[in-house]
């Protein structure tokens, strides 16, 4: 069918969300509107689905939620007599209609579902997905996106988003469903009447806050040190589990943002629920600096990652997720040090567009440092292996530039809230000294030099945003530059063909494929390209190096300009 065929064979259905018939209504005659919602089916990948909520088949409702639930089951189905999912959900607009949605399909394909009470945050539904045994788990939630979006990733029996080969596997299933006659469901009800639907039991929430409080490295210290700290939850899942550890390791002074403690999948007072954009952060920066607070923290609508603001003289200073990273690896390898729990072979992960300063620091420590894809997929594979020889004591942490950080093993996907938890130790162990983190954390660069990082996002939306981004792509790809802001070119890592370029000749790259330009250049400086798998954008990491900040900002000028004209943007 072409979009007008589609739009009126959904005019023609009675939807149970009347929502979807307003709107439909609404675009009547108006052709562009009715391509933007009907001239593809919502894509399915290793993120699962993600998009606008509204009517249509690239838009997220709860027809697109059954039919790629109807594949999930299939798959499921073919691979296990009896199998189970955990179901977990944020405060994101419908995300609890989303996921009673994904759960009556589940149950009308004789799956058991295991589904949280309320919103929980992604390490939850990690966490339970391993600790209930189930073969797959879901997440409604689009992360960080604005409140127009919502999505729905799909986890594996190893509490780790879909690698790409079962990712594929799902959606060859769903490509085979239409999406509303081959779609098996009941309602959420009569699943729970059934048995087939369970909700999860407070022990298991309270085994995840267990799990991340013995993560701890100085028991005690945050009850001592007197901290005092400002907490976002941006509106989302992490209010509760986030204000819990906390409290239970003894930070005595946390004051939450009013405005942003309770859900609100509408997020008024943000726009962008993302602790990556200062905008996200002022209503807490306000109130940190009306109370005088040392450390401002807030964790985004899924609580999968936290960002923060530290205190520098009368004001404060946001720090980037690299400084964050570098800073964590760092105070976990020193504490492990001081109080004699280093591991035998003891290694992280990051990943390849990450900080550089974060393998000086391994390096120091005598730590073996692992680079992986983008995806955090990835450092829950190493945990995996680690896991798998016996040994999984070995992972101090992994973290990747996006504010996304793991200490321990219950999850395998970043976590807010045992994130929080560190840096809020962290910050009580440098205050005992006398330090804050922007102490901490040019005692690094002192050390090890000044490394900088920046990221850059280029948005393609509508219809004709993702062949763009795929045309930009292909002509980076076939036409390697040779100098980049005055700075020679001494390697190419083309990921997607698995081969570094360099003088020399090639090089095979062992990662898996991915849709990512490398350039490594002869002032230690990189620059990354790399289109968004979640979102329609394509993103410029640049890694600085340089020895005052006036170089670094000089060599970022020249080679973001650069950048930026190679790939035409």
């Amino acid at each position: 069918m072409n979009h007008n065929e589609l739009y009126q064979r959904w005019r023609s259905m009675k939807l149970e969300d009347p929502d979807l018939t307003m709107e439909l209504d609404s675009i009547q005659g108006k052709d562009e509107e009715i391509f933007d919602r009907f001239y593809k089916d919502l894509e399915f990948g290793t993120a699962g689905l993600r998009g606008v909520i509204g009517a249509g088949t690239n838009r997220m409702n709860i027809y697109t939620i059954r039919r790629a639930t109807q594949g999930l089951a299939n798959y499921l189905n073919g691979r296990s007599s009896a199998p189970k999912v955990a179901i977990s959900y944020d405060s994101r607009i419908k995300s609890d209609w989303f996921a009673k949605a994904a759960a009556g399909v589940l149950a009308a394909n004789g799956i058991q579902v295991h589904i949280y009470k309320e919103l929980m945050p992604v390490p939850c539904l990690s966490f339970a997905t391993r600790e209930l045994g189930c073969d797959a788990g879901i997440m409604v939630t689009a992360s960080h996106n604005p409140a127009k979006y919502n999505g729905y990733k799909v986890y594996g029996s190893d509490g780790c988003q879909l690698v790409e080969e079962a990712a594929d596997a799902v959606l060859a299933q769903i490509n085979s469903l239409d999406m509303f006659d081959d779609i098996k469901c009941v309602s959420f009800d009569e699943g729970l009447a059934s048995g087939k639907i369970a909700y999860i039991t407070d022990a298991v929430v309270d085994k995840f806050i267990a799990a991340v409080e013995s993560q701890q490295l100085h028991p005690g210290l945050c009850e001592k040190a007197g901290l005092k700290l400002v907490y976002t939850p941006l509106n989302g899942a992490g209010n509760k589990p986030v204000r819990q550890v906390l409290k239970e390791i003894g930070v005595q002074d946390v004051t939450v943002v009013p405005e942003q403690e309770l859900p609100d999948g509408n997020f008024p007072t943000c726009p962008f629920p993302n602790p990556e954009i200062k905008e996200a952060l002022t209503k807490g920066l306000e109130l940190s600096r009306q109370i005088g607070a040392d450390l401002l923290l807030a964790t985004d609508p899924d609580c999968d990652r936290v960002g923060i603001a530290v205190k520098d003289g009368a004001d404060y200073r946001l720090f980037t997720g690299n400084q964050v990273g570098a800073l964590l690896l760092d105070y976990i390898c020193r504490s492990r040090q001081e109080t004699n729990q280093m591991p035998e072979d003891p290694f992280a992960v990051t990943t390849i567009v990450s900080t550089k300063l974060a393998g000086a620091v391994a390096e120091s420590y005598g730590v073996k440092l692992v680079s992986v894809l983008t995806g955090f997929k990835y450092i829950g594979e190493q945990i995996a292996i680690a896991e798998a020889a016996g040994h999984p004591e070995r992972f101090l942490f992994g973290f990747e530039e996006s504010y996304g950080y793991l200490v321990g093993t219950h999850a395998r996907d970043k976590d807010a809230v045992v994130g929080s938890m560190m840096i809020v130790e962290m910050a009580s162990y440098y205050k005992q000294k006398g330090m804050s983190l922007i102490d901490a954390l040019n005692g690094l660069y002192e050390k090890f030099g000044l490394y900088c990082e920046s990221v850059g996002n280029f948005q393609f939306e509508g219809a004709s945003g993702m062949k763009k981004m795929a045309e930009i792509m292909e002509h980076m790809r076939s036409n390697p530059p040779k100098e980049i802001g005055g700075a020679k070119v001494v390697s190419v890592s083309d990921y997607e063909r698995s081969i570094c370029t360099t003088d020399s000749g090639e090089e095979p790259i062992t990662l898996p494929k991915s849709n990512v330009l490398e350039y490594r250049l002869d002032n230690q400086c990189t620059a990354i390209v790399r289109p968004s798998g979640t979102e329609p954008k394509i993103k410029l990491y640049l890694s600085l190096v340089g020895k005052t900040q006036a170089d670094v900002d000089e060599k970022a000028a020249k080679i973001g300009d650069s950048m930026r004209q190679l790939m035409g943007v």
